[in-house]
């Protein structure tokens, strides 16, 4: 009997890595003599870096880096085991996680930390990235990121600028000639899984701003910014960016990616996947098991179960998902590739003592489903 097991991570308590050992620890008291075939998965947001690493037998590299505000913290990005790939989550240096609720302002904020992170990367050799939007706190188009990388912004009396949500107001010109030219060696991939626009109702500005401290009339504030960026950048770059889908990903950085560098924009499942070959791992298998830490309606819209699911379906092959709890209309992933959901909670407990309990909840609950499993195949 082979069993895939492609878990993403239960956030706050297991990694994508220690949710598999413990699916798997559990399904051995049943199947002692199955092939067990582990692969740590994340749908290109939080967890990707550790899910791939640990998927590809990869490193993790620390460096400090400029956080949002500009003060300096220590971030990772991670290298793959083929050694020539960095895989990069844009919040570990400019995520909304390293600013305090009473300081987040997207006019204030940088990406500038990002574009550390891919130089240290390119100085270290790297010429192949993947790269996680999820996260950020910044609506700056990505132009702090660009700045790290040698991109010049001036305003209107010619004076350069260190680029921010806010300073784009006054953005007058973008000049690329110190551009990093090693970026157009690269072969990039961004994990995408919005469509919105640089600017308008449904832009950056507007959708997103306000879930990194913008008030409504800030919002009006830092469209304007991403328009005057998109302006510019159509006009030095020749790539529109505007009104392009996925441009207004991460506070704009979409754009950034799009227009400056050969990237192409993938969903992030599906990036993730391709990466640690999952297709080619469900030759043969029996059953696949996966899960996250929350079930819920939102799973079907580009989460790693439903990506896993939707592959091991076309091969025709079984899929279990387990998750530390579910939420509400869980049931839309039996749409989606799922056949069945079980949580691991195993009694009414508080926040804490889920997370605390996870491995153990995980393990019991993984036997009891393998249990079932071959209780089915009896009758």
């Amino acid at each position: 009997m082979k069993i895939v097991i492609a878990p993403d991570s239960f956030k706050e308590s297991l990694t994508a890595k220690q949710v598999s050992q413990a699916i798997k620890t559990g399904l051995k008291r049943v199947w002692p003599e199955a092939e067990f075939v582990c692969i740590p998965v994340a749908d290109g947001g939080e967890g990707t870096v550790q899910a791939l690493v640990d998927a590809t037998g990869g490193k993790l590299v620390l460096t400090e880096v400029n956080a949002p505000l500009g003060n300096r913290v220590e971030a990772v990005y991670g290298v793959l085991g083929d050694g020539k790939t960095a895989v990069i989550e844009m919040a570990q240096a400019s995520g909304l996680n390293l600013v305090p609720n009473q300081r987040r302002d997207p006019k204030l904020t940088s990406s500038y930390g990002t574009g550390q992170l891919v130089k240290h990367a390119l100085d270290a050799g790297i010429r192949r990235f993947m790269i996680g939007l999820g996260g950020s706190a910044t609506n700056d188009a990505g132009s702090g990121m660009l700045a790290a990388l040698g991109v010049k912004f001036y305003n209107q009396n010619g004076d350069e600028f260190a680029p921010s949500g806010l300073a784009l107001t006054e953005l007058s010109r973008i000049d690329i000639s110190d551009l990093d030219a090693r970026l157009a060696l690269c072969e990039i991939i961004v994990a995408c899984d919005v469509d919105n626009p640089l600017c308008g109702d449904r832009g950056a500005s507007a959708v997103f701003g306000p879930q990194k401290g913008a008030s409504a009339e800030d919002v009006i504030t830092l469209d304007q910014a991403l328009y005057n960026f998109g302006l510019f950048t159509e006009q030095v770059t020749g790539h529109h960016v505007l009104s392009v889908k996925g441009s207004g990903a991460a506070g704009g950085m979409g754009a950034a990616w799009m227009a400056y560098t050969p990237a192409i924009v993938k969903s992030g499942i599906d990036m993730v996947l391709d990466t640690v070959g999952l297709a080619e791992k469900l030759v043969d298998t029996d059953i696949v098991f996966t899960g996250e830490g929350c079930i819920d309606q939102q799973t079907i819209y580009g989460k790693a179960p439903v990506g896993v699911a939707k592959l091991a379906k076309a091969f025709n092959i079984p899929v279990i998902a387990v998750a530390g709890c579910t939420g509400e209309n869980y049931q839309a992933v039996y749409q989606h590739g799922i056949d069945a959901v079980f949580p691991c909670t195993p009694r009414a407990m508080s926040l804490p003592e889920a997370l605390a309990e996870a491995e153990v909840n995980l393990i019991n609950t993984a036997e009891s489903v393998g249990r079932l499993w071959q209780l089915s195949r009896c009758y």
